[in-house]
């Protein structure tokens, strides 16, 4: 039986992982974690499970975490797992260029998934644009994201891995091709750029158009979340694959493509 542990239960994702790792045969809840103001602190969230602050309590008793938090809180956890060496899987974004370093580090200590989102559609999405801009090697590249209205970063971690893809795809690096804002008047576009729009309205748990462009014609490759259990299921299965896996830095990819 794979214990996991739900550090951000108290979220919009919290909910949907406690429900997918009760439904997940093999898997039970070992603990519910969120910051000590959270209105659920110290109540029943799941049969013999109370929302609860106390995080080194909480890992011993697990075998894997999963993290749906924010970015301070999510390399708090990564800091004490590595400690103990024990699994995590995140999904957490809007990592700084500082952070991320600090995840390469402590990715020696312990075996992590870390993936913008754990939806298989997206997974696949992220192949197929892969494929298109390798085919199409002229052709221009645009990204658009719409999340609900609390989203606190833009763009969305998966929209960042999907200009990332499409850039590795012509060899290049994103940093040097993204155009994150255009006003006023810019001038032409270049033909290498890959442009980042994002949208914030509404409840939307995520969509992602990935828009690719040439003379007369257009592809658009588009994924529309219409739930958060797909990302809640995605990651369980991640949290079951990752436990006795050596130390490293994993992708869904990994988990997904394993044997």
């Amino acid at each position: 039986m794979t214990r996991i542990a739900v550090f951000g239960a108290g979220g919009r994702m919290g909910a949907h992982v406690l429900d997918a790792v009760v439904a997940t045969e093999g898997a039970k809840v070992s603990a519910a974690l969120d910051h000590e103001h959270h209105p659920l602190q110290g109540q029943v969230v799941r049969p013999g499970i109370r929302m609860s602050t106390n995080l080194p309590a909480a890992l011993a008793e697990s075998d894997v975490v999963i993290d749906f938090s924010v970015p301070d809180a999510s390399l708090a956890l990564l800091e004490l797992a590595a400690q103990l060496e024990l699994a995590v899987v995140t999904a957490t974004t809007g990592f700084s260029t500082a952070q991320k370093a600090r995840i390469d580090e402590l990715s020696k200590q312990l075996p992590l998934v870390l993936a913008p989102n754990f939806s298989t559609g997206i997974y696949v999405l992220a192949k197929l644009v892969a494929e298109a801009v390798r085919l199409l090697p002229e052709y221009e590249i645009e990204v658009l994201e719409l999340h609900h209205s609390a989203k606190v970063d833009a763009p969305s971690g998966t929209a960042l891995r999907l200009a990332e893809v499409a850039a590795e795809a012509r060899g290049r690096e994103l940093h040097d091709l993204a155009v994150y804002h255009r006003e006023g008047v810019t001038g032409a576009r270049r033909a290498d750029e890959i442009g980042m729009q994002s949208l914030r309205a509404g409840s939307s748990t995520g969509e992602h158009t990935v828009f690719i462009a040439g003379p007369g014609e257009r592809l658009e490759l588009t994924h529309r979340s219409q739930s958060r259990d797909a990302f809640a299921r995605g990651a369980v299965r991640a949290a079951c694959w990752v436990v006795g896996r050596p130390a490293g830095l994993y992708s869904l990819a990994d988990v997904l493509e394993s044997r």
